[in-house]
């Protein structure tokens, strides 16, 4: 199923949010077909502590402003944090080693990766 242009400005948004704070190997899993409960995943990796902090508040405002809901917050810790907006669109953000460790890309291998260019400015 493709996402329709709302959803995939959405993600765009979260994309971005999170590339602006300088997190890395930001992937975003389509679980539509995968899955009766989830929707989206975007991935991506921080350093602990600080950034951490600064990717999820950017993320947090940037997607508020494309509409969606307010997120619930699952952790923080200084290993990883989940941002879940509504049902649609779960964010892991994790440490490098948190995200080895959890391997959602291999949990979740038979979802299809959307591509999210870099945007030059």
């Amino acid at each position: 199923m493709t996402p329709d242009t709302t959803t995939m400005n959405q993600l765009r948004a979260i994309v971005d949010a999170a590339r602006e704070r300088r997190a890395e190997d930001v992937t975003v899993l389509d679980l539509t077909d995968v899955s009766s409960t989830l929707e989206y995943f975007v991935i991506c990796t921080a350093t602990a502590g600080l950034q951490l902090n600064a990717v999820q508040e950017n993320i947090r405002e940037k997607a508020q402003a494309t509409g969606l809901p307010r997120p619930s917050v699952e952790g923080p810790s200084e290993r990883w944090l989940l941002l879940a907006f509504g049902g649609s669109v779960v964010v892991h953000i994790m440490t490098k080693d948190a995200r080895e460790y959890y391997d959602l890309e291999g949990l979740w291998s038979d979802a299809r990766v959307l591509d999210f260019p870099e945007v030059k400015a």
